[in-house]
């Protein structure tokens, strides 16, 4: 295929780029469209940033003096949050653009909107979130499109996405073994087959696109055969590295997957290739890959990697909410896949793994070849069980955010916000323009403690973002309601007013709302979770001091509301002859005093519901006269429930109950802020929580359990289970004055390291695992003196069972006073 064709191609923005020409800045848009990938040019793009006009005489003045010029001022309809009109300054080159704000800073003089990059800047204006249609004319260049100076528009067009699961092996210094490589499974699938990889015999499926590319020769004389799995034996490093450039030539990915991919594989790879000075070709483009550290954190940078996007597990995870203790990939896939590493069952594990590759790599090649490979599946798992790559794209089409960025919340709140705002006259402040100010928290109401029967619990759905959209809150609302008279402005907190009709983030909400409901609809999970979590950020960005719009007044007005949301809620509940015994933020629990059954509960559930969502329909109707988008569901019903005090007070907690959940499959068992869910807690506290509440729960005897418990612990039968985890925050030497048990653990840990000869693991944080001796904490894999039995007894099972003990008229120090006496 050659020459040129004008055609209209729809894709998804796979990578962005910007970078300076002498005609200005060129953006650089890589795109996965359903022809294939396609390299879109858009230049001569301009920097800009905004001052006040009646700043800009003196501004072209100070310029002068300096011997500075743009190359455009152009006035604009436009005027800043005070009222005043403002003109934007254009440059070609980007050292001039930061010059000239330079010497307005030194003068005081107010700069708007420079921060925002040229590329989102032309993308934001024109609504173009995560896909877009490029009309222009194409060239085809052997392996994709190429177009320049070209129309963009928003689109809804999706493609599939092909994607690698890369993962590397290498000697503890550094020099690779083997790179695993396993494609050919869609962004759209959404599992993979749990027998992908027999752990038990370690035989490998055969029908994948799988493959392990490594340094070595086949060796016939292997016990065991490699008929399982697809190994490219390489010379040395050099072949490995130009192998795997053939391999990208060959399948051509639209994404690399991984876990640490680019802070650690692919940083490694442009490293090795760095130092046998090879270029490392693995660009759509034939572009080398790169790696730019970051100046302040030589261990974290940027990937380039033209025309193909780099997803990392550990960021995907969090960028769509899940939390675990600890984001290895072996907890990960054993928490979420019940398997794991093939590499996990030898003696010390945690200091011999490294040693452990270069002996399979030396001396059993087809074993590592097989833990690599394993690696890679077992990315791949997870992306499809979490369906991150799904998430990642429809968080990009709602919010315009980067496929691989990390976080950024204010920015999608800036993508979304902005370009609505600019066609409203205004521009956007500065942050710290408005003093950052304390807002309120969500309201948690003082608990009555106690062990109940028939709990229910109430939950406003979406709670701040259905209060923006009902008091119309709102940054620009705010300001055009404070220059309105009372009775046409809506009221907020803290000297707050919101027009009824000028407003932006009401109507992002209800679309994002409408959105959400006809993705429930599809059962399209990824983007109803997407939506789910970018409409619940909107309030922590106004609540942010390091957002734009950041201003009490709007963060105030959302939590304050929500405070008498729920204290009416609760007033009203309470009117109706039921109590309520504690609130959280939008969850309201109710005890139903004389109720005796399921049944019942139920239906006293939905009556409340209806009652509650009519009261709340009418009162602002009639006293503001606005349509209500509260909306509070009946959400779950506990048969037992356990409202436990604060240690040693008679006040009640927060956010830390039990109970016996009533659920269409039966009933289960809920902890929240507990020992049992807390991961700074012992297993054996955990375990122990769990069978106490049972028991009492149950209304069986619990005595036996605390004695037993006891005595097993004290027979040394429980050892496994008094393991703490805990996580270093700082480096080791940041810990001077207060010097907690797991810091003390780790130094230990890292002095017998040194003394062994061994890497030291602990110095720039870390999670360790110790227990507490008579001697002090001491780390699980160097344990040394007895175990404090004591110290478990007393500080693990003692507290967990006087919370719930006197409900029951005992005490723990009796009962098993008698059974310590045998010690």
């Amino acid at each position: 295929m050659s020459g040129t064709q004008r055609q209209k191609i729809a894709g998804l923005i796979l990578t962005r780029r910007q970078y300076e020409t002498k005609q200005g800045v060129e953006i650089e848009l890589w795109l996965a469209s359903k022809q294939g990938p396609c390299r879109v040019i858009l230049p001569a793009q301009r920097y800009v940033f905004l001052i006040h006009q009646q700043q800009l005489e003196r501004a072209q003045t100070l310029w002068a003096a300096k011997h500075l010029a743009p190359d455009e001022i152009r006035p604009l309809s436009l005027r800043s949050f005070n009222g005043e009109s403002v003109s934007a300054v254009y440059c070609l080159n980007n050292k001039i653009f930061r010059q000239l704000q330079a010497v307005l800073s030194t003068a005081s003089i107010a700069i708007f909107e420079a921060d925002i990059r040229v590329c989102d800047r032309y993308l934001m204006e024109r609504f173009i979130y995560g896909t877009v249609s490029v009309q222009g004319d194409f060239s085809w260049r052997g392996s994709y499109w190429h177009c320049q100076a070209v129309t963009l528009s928003p689109t809804t067009f999706t493609p599939k996405l092909k994607q690698v699961s890369l993962d590397i092996e290498c000697s503890p210094s550094g020099e690779l073994y083997s790179i695993g490589l396993s494609y050919g499974n869609s962004s759209n699938k959404t599992d993979i087959d749990n027998s992908s990889i027999d752990n038990q015999s370690g035989q490998l499926n055969a029908d994948r696109y799988a493959t392990v590319l490594m340094i070595g020769q086949s060796q016939p004389a292997d016990d065991v055969p490699a008929d399982d799995i697809n190994i490219q034996w390489q010379e040395n490093e050099p072949a490995l590295l130009r192998a795997l450039e053939a391999w990208f030539q060959c399948h051509d990915p639209d994404a690399v997957i991984g876990w640490a991919v680019a802070n650690f594989d692919l940083r490694l790879l442009a490293k090795r290739a760095e130092v046998h000075n090879m270029s490392l070709r693995l660009g759509r483009d034939g572009s080398p890959l790169r790696w730019l550290a970051h100046s302040s954190e030589p261990e974290q940078g940027t990937v380039i990697l033209n025309g193909r996007v780099v997803l990392d597990g550990i960021d995907q995870l969090k960028n769509a909410g899940w939390m675990f203790e600890s984001f290895s990939l072996e907890f990960v896939s054993q928490a979420m896949l019940s398997t794991g590493k093939l590499i996990t069952n030898i003696h010390n594990y945690t200091h011999n793994k490294g040693l452990e590759i270069k002996r399979q790599f030396e001396q059993e090649p087809l074993s590592l070849a097989r833990y690599n490979l394993q690696d890679c599946l077992l990315v791949e798992r997870i992306f499809a069980k979490a369906q991150l790559t799904e998430y990642a794209i429809q968080r990009a089409r709602l919010t315009g955010l980067a496929l691989d960025r990390r976080g950024a919340s204010v920015a999608a709140f800036t993508n979304l916000y902005l370009p609505l705002l600019h066609r409203s006259g205004y521009i956007a402040p500065n942050i710290g323009d408005i003093e950052a100010q304390h807002s309120p928290g969500g309201f948690v109401m003082d608990s009555t403690p106690g062990l109940y029967d028939w709990v229910l619990v109430l939950d406003f759905k979406s709670l701040y973002p259905s209060i923006i959209r009902t008091f119309k809150i709102d940054p620009m609302g705010m300001i055009e309601g404070l220059k309105e008279q009372h009775k046409h402005s809506i009221p907020g907190f803290r000297g707050a007013r919101f027009s009824r009709d000028k407003h932006h983030l009401p109507d992002i909400l209800d679309k994002l709302t409408a959105a959400r409901e006809s993705a429930k609809k599809e059962n399209n999970q990824p983007f109803q979770h997407a939506i789910k979590i970018i409409m619940n950020s909107m309030y922590g960005v106004l609540g942010s001091a390091g957002c734009r719009f950041h201003d009490t007044r709007l963060a105030s007005s959302i939590t304050l509301r929500g405070h008498q949301i729920m204290l009416e809620t609760r007033d009203f509940i309470e009117q109706q002859g039921d109590q309520v015994v504690y609130g959280d933020t939008d969850s309201t629990f109710v005890w139903l005093k004389d109720c005796s059954n399921a049944i019942d509960a139920q239906a006293r559930g939905k009556v409340l519901e209806k009652c509650i969502n009519h009261y709340w329909q009418n009162k602002l109707k009639c006293e503001f006269q606005l349509e209500c988008f509260l909306e509070i569901e009946f959400e779950t019903c506990f048969r037992k429930f356990f409202m436990p005090t604060l240690r040693g007070s008679d006040t009640g907690s927060k956010k830390r109950y039990a109970g016996l959940k009533i659920t269409p499959d039966g009933e289960s068992m809920i902890f929240k802020g507990l020992e049992t869910v807390r991961s700074d807690w012992t297993e054996l506290a955990q375990h122990f929580q769990k069978k106490l509440y049972a028991k009492v729960f149950a209304k069986q005897p619990i005595d036996r359990l605390i004695i037993d418990t006891v005595e097993s612990l004290n027979n040394g039968q429980l050892d496994q289970q008094l393991i703490y985890h805990k996580r270093l925050r700082r480096p080791l030497n940041a810990y001077l004055k207060n010097v907690p048990p797991q810091v003390r653990a780790a130094r230990l840990a890292d002095k017998i390291n040194a003394n062994l000869g061994r890497p030291l693991q602990y110095q720039q944080r870390g999670r360790i695992a110790y227990l507490i001796t008579v001697n002090g904490p001491e780390p699980a894999d160097y344990l040394q003196s007895e175990i404090d039995y004591q110290h478990y007894i007393d500080k693990q099972l003692k507290p967990i069972a006087e919370a719930i003990l006197p409900l029951l008229g005992k005490n723990f120090d009796e009962m098993i006073s008698d059974q310590m006496r045998l010690f």
